[in-house]
């Protein structure tokens, strides 16, 4: 695989408390998203997060490494429904962390058993370098099915 690189930028205006910044990716997907420390720590109030990127993130990389490693094993997916939960909390000495990331796995899948669902979920996280990275960062990503 190529490297790859992409970019964003934010626009902040005024203190952190009242102030307020817009998100805007470099290749024109998402423009002028708006966030607030509000939206970050309250209500979002239609407004978005850095946590929720991360969680948005997290899901996309998640979703194509399962559905890759689905066709490995020769078993393409009908559908996958991947959501993900990023956890901030307050962690002694530290502040507020990123603590955990709780991703549920809802599947529509012809000709693969749950032993054979099972491994590729887990080669699917392997796989991930958003998993990789909140591993390597001391986040648990806790992995569960939908029934």
């Amino acid at each position: 695989m190529p490297r790859i690189e992409r970019s964003a930028e934010v626009v902040w205006e005024g203190n952190v408390a009242r102030g307020s910044g817009t998100l805007t990716a470099d290749t024109g997907a998402f423009s002028g998203l708006p966030f607030t420390l509000a939206s970050r720590i309250a209500s979002p109030e239609g407004k978005t997060s850095p946590e929720e990127l991360l969680a948005a993130a997290h899901a996309g990389c998640f979703t194509m490494s399962l559905a890759s490693e689905l066709v490995k094993a020769g078993t393409p997916p009908g559908r996958l429904d991947v959501r993900v939960k990023i956890v901030m909390d307050e962690v002694d000495g530290q502040g507020h962390q990123i603590v955990g990331s709780e991703v549920l796995v809802r599947t529509e899948l012809d000709g693969v058993d749950d032993a054979g669902l099972e491994a590729a979920i887990a080669a699917a996280d392997e796989g991930c370098p958003f998993s990789a990275l909140l591993k390597r960062a001391g986040t648990t990503v806790a992995i569960s099915r939908a029934t």
